[in-house]
This record gives structure tokens, sequence and C-alpha cells, in this order.
């Protein structure tokens, strides 16, 4: 027997290949397909075959008529080892059709197909083996009972060699598919299973076995981590409790003993460690000869180092991906299963955040931590079952992924429904949640895992202790908010923002009074963000403060630069938001950008909006006076749009009402001097307020407001918003 190396020259090692004369005997029978229009041929066969064993193996015979039936019989019985096939049948060359079928359509290169003809002058023997896949050629009239029997023992000891080679290549595929992987436990099942099909390959028997782990990890108990063929459905069941009392003692005796077992049932022994060790249970009986037990010697040896390598690449992979307290993926090992599992519009991302958690370790202890966190991991996991997902993806947060109809808001709520029982010490636990739909469209692995956060943060504010699902477009809103908001901060930083002045104007007489300084952005590719997408963002960050008083010294400077070329008397308007105002140190700031700036007060204008005197008139009015009576005016901006009485404007004393853009545009729109305009045009006289309209852009407007006794306006009707350079340019221009 000559030598053949199972790998290159640099694997691991080499084994020879089997006797093929003697295969073990078994029960399976030898499918045999006889292809042929005529029925006495059918007949002849299975009289010639009857209880006539091949290879230690008895035959089973099936039957088509038709090139066609034939074809349709290998599509339904793929272990087919020969076809015994006529030429000419429903055509002259349907048989050598059929063959290229076989060849080519089904991709079976392993089937041995013998051709008998009746009639040779259709198919002559040297073309058509030269032309055709075919294994052999034979004449009805030659194949008497005993060259029928030759001719079909040699085509069947043809396959078993092919088929042999085959298993031993796709248990070869296995093992060193889960070689070079990353382990996790299923490429340990990978290689396992790809032992238990070389082992039975390398006994020339079908892949019918299980593979069993001993104790790998101290104190754990052996269990069954791969299988084949009718043991499948055994894996992950504890040794102990197999079905079969032969099976157990087997396998128990292998692993205690830590040696191979080859006479009876055969079972080899796999070393991992010093502790732990690994057996490999393969349905053969009879004992291996010589040359097979050193082949086997050598193949379990390499394998038992194979079998080192995996369960080392599964440790380091459980550092790297799992959570060593709950036994399930961390944040990265949930990104990955993200990444894999991300495939219908049905699956939905959840992650799952304990409310107060942190406060609960500090006042008792990370210990009593830990127990909270592995009760909610065993709750989740009752809840979420399989083919959901659960993941630790921060300390004190969950992500569950699976179908929209498995992981719900209100399954998630009713983890928390019930207290938790630790250890008799009863405990409620409250949770926020957020759910969002991840499609087939939706980014990879860890942007989904930022979408959901970003849902969560809006969860925490918005109901928070509930579960709250985010549809895909609330979901990408808020995210497109944080990314504009992290543009923001950069722009501020790299000095992009600029303030734009529109003037304001004597409506009567189109004098020049002074300016609204207006904050505007553009981003480094030129595009203009309208200041009511990133106002807001700067109020709820906590950029509002050093953006306002940023404003206010660039304002005060060119409010300088103006006075210092005759614009003396020029007003410079500035808005002052909520949170700016509301800061303890506005008023002594406002004082030290006059200083620095070198600039009267009297030039200078706050605008207010309504929302500062909400549940804070005293103190609002008093800071008001406290401003005022450094020489600053104050406008109210937006009156009539909020929530504002108005006793509440005269408590807050202010020097200038503004009438808002909307109720400027009713004037055009209704077509009469009724309307809110002329309402608070109206109460500023009786408070003896100036008043001032925005958003005046046709000549109409402007007619009207100075009917109804409005003073002042500002709008595209006497100028848009400038820049510094422009407004100055413009302001020379109006003489």
């Amino acid at each position: 027997m000559a030598s053949m190396p199972l790998f290159g020259d640099d694997e691991l090692f080499a084994f020879v290949d089997d006797d093929v004369e003697s295969p073990c005997e078994t029960v399976t029978p030898w499918r045999v397909l006889v292809v042929d229009d005529e029925a006495d041929v059918h007949e002849a066969t299975r009289l010639a075959l009857r209880d006539l064993p091949i290879e230690g193996r008895l035959v089973r015979l099936f039957h088509a008529h038709s090139a066609e039936e034939a074809f349709q019989t290998l599509i339904r019985e793929p272990d087919i080892a020969v076809v015994l096939l006529d030429v000419v049948m429903e055509t002259d060359d349907a048989g050598l059709r059929l063959v290229r079928r076989i060849r080519e359509d089904l991709g079976n290169g392993t089937v041995r197909i013998v051709l008998r003809t009746g009639q040779p002058g259709y198919a002559p023997e040297i073309d058509t083996i030269r032309t055709f896949d075919i294994n052999d050629y034979k004449t009805k009239s030659e194949l008497t009972r005993t060259r029928l029997y030759t001719t079909l023992a040699v085509a069947i000891r043809s396959y078993w060699q092919i088929h042999q080679l085959e298993m031993s290549r796709k248990g070869l595929e296995l093992i060193l598919a889960a070689s070079t992987g990353l382990a996790k436990l299923r490429a340990v099942r990978l290689y396992a299973e790809g032992v238990v099909t070389q082992l039975c390959a390398l006994l020339g028997i079908e892949p019918e076995g299980l593979v069993c782990a001993g104790t790998v990890v101290d104190g754990e108990e052996a269990r069954v981590i791969a299988a084949a063929g009718r043991y499948r459905d055994l894996i992950d069941c504890p040794l102990d409790d197999l079905p079969e009392r032969d099976l157990r003692q087997v396998l128990r005796t292998c692993l205690d003993s830590r040696a191979h077992l080859t006479a009876g049932p055969m079972c080899f022994y796999f070393s991992v460690g010093e502790t732990a060790g690994i057996a490999a249970y393969v349905d053969a009986d009879g004992e291996p000869d010589e040359v097979n037990r050193s082949l086997l010697e050598i193949f379990c040896a390499n394998v038992s180092v194979g079998f080192q390598n995996v369960f080392l690449q599964q440790r380091l992979y459980d550092y790297a991906y799992m959570d060593p307290l709950l036994q399930m993926p961390n944040r990265k090992g949930f990104i990955e299963i993200v990444d894999g599992q991300v495939n219908g519009d049905d699956t939905v991302l959840a992650l799952v955040d304990l409310d107060d958690f942190a406060e609960m370790n500090t006042v008792l202890d990370h210990h009593f931590g830990d127990r909270v966190l592995e009760a909610v991991a065993t709750r989740l996991s009752e809840v979420f079952t399989a083919p959901a997902v659960l993941g630790r993806v921060g300390g004190d947060t969950f992500g569950v992924l699976g179908p929209a109809a498995l992981v719900t808001t209100g399954g998630i709520e009713s983890v928390f429904a019930l207290p938790f029982d630790l250890d008799g010490e009863v405990l409620r636990v409250s949770a926020t949640a957020s759910v969002i739909r991840v499609g087939r469209q939706a980014p990879a692995n860890a942007d989904v895992l930022r979408n959901a956060s970003i849902a969560l943060k809006q969860a925490k504010v918005l109901k928070r202790g509930r579960a709250t699902f985010f549809s895909e477009d609330l979901s990408l809103a808020a995210r497109e908010r944080i990314r504009m908001l992290t543009e923001l901060r950069a722009a501020f930083s790299a000095e992009r923002l600029f303030l734009a002045y529109q003037p304001q104007v004597d409506l009567k007489t189109g004098r020049v009074l002074g300016a609204e300084a207006l904050l505007r952005w553009k981003t480094e590719d030129g595009r203009s963000i309208p200041p009511d997408q990133f106002i807001p963002l700067a109020e709820q960050s906590g950029l509002t403060v050093p953006i306002g008083e940023w404003v206010l010294r660039t304002a005060g400077r060119q409010l300088k630069h103006l006075a210092d070329r005759g614009y003396d008397r020029f007003r410079m308007a500035i808005n002052v938001s909520h949170t700016q105002f509301r800061e303890p140190g506005f008023v002594p700031a406002l004082g030290r950008a006059l200083r620095d700036c070198a600039i009267s007060p009297q030039q200078l204008e706050l605008e207010l909006t309504e929302s500062v005197a909400i549940g804070h008139i005293d103190s609002t009015a008093a800071k008001i006076q406290e401003i005022r009576s450094m020489g600053i005016t104050v406008a109210m901006d937006d009156f009539g749009t909020g929530y504002s009485s108005l006793s509440v404007l005269k408590q807050l004393n202010v020097d200038r009402l503004k009438v808002d853009r909307s109720f400027v545009q009713e004037i055009t729109e209704r077509g009469d001097a009724t309307g809110i305009a002329e309402l608070v045009i109206s109460l500023g006289h009786q408070l003896n307020l100036v008043t001032i309209a925005e958003g005046v852009e046709a000549e109409e407007q402007r007619r009207q407001l100075l009917r109804m006794g409005c003073q002042e306006g500002q709008g595209f009707l006497f100028g848009r918003p400038m820049p510094a350079a422009d407004f100055e340019r413009w302001l020379a221009g109006q003489g």
C-alpha cells in the first residue's frame, strides 16, 4: 500500500490509504440504479444480484425506465453508488445525454456509471469512453451473472474509494476551519465534528458518532460537544443523561482510563491537559489491524494538540468577547452578533439600562450589585429565549437582539414588573429601555448600537422607568442632532461662528436706528445651518453661556468700531437666552464686557423672550431692573407667542416691545388692519413702550404698521442680515 499525505508537507501528520478490498460489513446495502426501457433487463438484473453480497454488503436496486426518470431518481437519492445505464431508450442517445446531466447538472462525480447497450453501433466503445465520463462499457450480451457481479464489484469498490476520500476531505475541512478561525464554542464543535467524520473515514464507515468533553474546566460536568449521524440530537447532553447505558459506560471508561478502547465499540481518547480529556465514540465494531492502529495513534496524538489549541482559542475569545460575571457576550461580542444577525426587516435591538444602579453600588457594595445583575440577566434570558440574543453592553446596560414579535416593550417591562428575590432579600429594580428597528438597510455593528444608545438617552429624558419604541426616523434624527452638536462644538472652538447684522429703522423716516446682531454658522464645506436648528442644540448642551458671551463681546467690539466712525447714537440689539440670563454671573459679565469693549451702555439693548419670566417673575424683574440701572435698554422679543400676561409684562418693566414676524405676516394675508399685531402695538402704547415690528417684507406692511402706531421695524424690506463688512458698506450708503 502506498503512503499518501493527508495535508501538505507542513501539516501535522500523514496517514496511509486504507485497504478497501474488505470494508467493514454493515447492514446498509449498496444502492444501484438500473436504467433501461426493457422490463426484462430489470428483472434479470434483480435475479442475478438477489442475496449476493458485494464487499460484505447486499445490493439494493432502484429502477428507472427512461433517462428523465433516472435523473429525478438521482436527485431524490444522492447516495447511489452505481448506475447501470442503457444507451438507447426514449431517444437513440438518451443514455449518453443522461451521463452529461449527471456529471454537469448534478455535479455528481462520485457515482460510477456502467454503460450497458444492446446496440453497440449507436455508441461505439472507444468514442464513447473518450467523449463521455463513464467508468465502464459493456454489451448486454456479454453480461452473464458472473460478469455482471464482477463489473458491479469493481465499480462499487471504485465508488467506495472515492467516497472515503470525499469523507476524509470533508472531515479535514471541518478540522482546518475550526483550527484557523476564532474558536468560540461553535468552533470547538466544528473541530470535534470534523474529528468524528475523519475517524469514520479512516475506519471505512459512515460518520456516526459523538465527542464527549470531560472536565475541560474544573468542576464542569462531562457533556457531548459534537455529534454526527443518529447522535446529532445529543449535542449539549450531559454524559450521565445519555439515553443508552452502554454508550455512557464506554465514554466514562474511556475518560477515566485516559486510553483508547478498540475492542468492541470504539472510543478514542484525546488529552487536552493534565486533568482534562475528550472521548470520541464511533459506531464501529472489530479490532483495527496493525496498520490502522498505528495510523489512529498518530491521528489521535495530533488531534489532541488541535483540541488544546481550539480550547485555548476559546478561552482567549471568552476573555475578549464574553462577560465573565454573567457568561454572556460583552459589548464587543454583542456588536459582532449584531453585525452577523441583522438581516431582516423584523429585527429589533433593545437596550435595557438599570435605573440608579450606580447609587445602589455606592450605598450597598459591588457584590450586591453583581447579584442584582445576575438576577436581571436570568430573568431577561427567561423572557427573551432563542432566537433572541442577550449581551451586557455596559456596566448596568443589557442588549437584546431578536425578532420584533419577541423583543417588545411589553416584554421588557414584564421583566421588572415583579420584585427580585436576592437570597431572601426582596428588591424592586427599575429600568429604562429603548427599542429600535434595524432592517436590511441599517448600518452595521457599532453604528446600530450607537443609534440604540442615542434612543436610550432620549428615553431617559422622556420616559424614565419605561420601555419605549423609537422608529428608525426618530433614531436617525436623534443621531443627526448629536452629529450636529459635535460639529457645533468644533465650529465654536475653531471660530467658524459669525455675526450678521440686520438693520432696525424708523418706520416713518426710514432712518437707521441700529441693528440686531444675529448668530450665524457656516460649516467647513460652505453649508449654512439655520439658527432654528443649531441654537436649540446649543441651549440643550450647555454651549449657550460661552456662545452668548462671545456674541456679546463680538457685537460690542463692532459697536465700538461703528461709534469710532461717527455712529455714536447707533443701537446694537443682542439676543440673550433663558439659560444665559439665569446664570448668576450674567450681570457682572455684562459690566465687564461694557468696560472691555469701551462702549456706552445706552447703545446696547438686550432682547429677552417671554420664557425668562416663567416661574421666576420676581427674580427676573429684579435682574432686568439691575440691567436697566446700568443704562442698558431691554426689549421683550416675540411677545404674544408664549404664555405671558399683561400683568407679567407690567412687572418686567422693559423698554421696547417687539411684534413677532408671524403677526406681521398676518397683516398681508388678512388684508385688513385687524389682528394680533394691532393688539400688541396698542398694548405697547398703553404701557408707554416703544414698539418694533420684525419680519417686515412688504411696503404695505410698513404702511399698515405705521398707521397702527408702530414706531420701528426690521426685515427684508429694509435690509437682510449682513456680515460686518457688508453691513458697514450698506450703512455708509444710507447717507
